[in-house]
């Protein structure tokens, strides 16, 4: 199959398809940055989706100290019947997602 002859640009069309080049060069730069950064973040905060468990329910704990501070107070609001009731429904479904 033949290439289709494209016909030359005037000057006009030209600078929008050079601003349209270069929107694309600084968008993929900014994506290559945001998944470097992204991949120092995550190594030196020991993230790793292999690890067991308890390991990365720790490293979550030390860089959300917060939210788990929100959970507890939560939990203690709840009662212990509650929390109960809870986990019978929630065990069940983490069980699904380790398999």
């Amino acid at each position: 199959m033949a290439a289709k002859h494209l016909p030359t640009p005037t000057p006009e069309q030209q600078q929008v398809l050079d601003r349209i080049l270069v929107q694309r060069e600084r968008l993929r730069a900014r994506r290559e940055a945001y998944q470097q950064t992204r991949a120092i973040v995550q190594a030196r905060a020991g993230l790793n989706p292999a690890d067991p468990l308890p390991q990365r329910l720790i490293a979550f704990t030390r860089l959300h100290p917060a939210v788990v501070g929100v959970a507890a107070a939560l939990a203690a609001v709840a009662g212990p019947r509650r929390l109960i009731r809870w986990s019978g429904a929630l065990l069940p479904l983490l069980a699904k997602l380790r398999r």
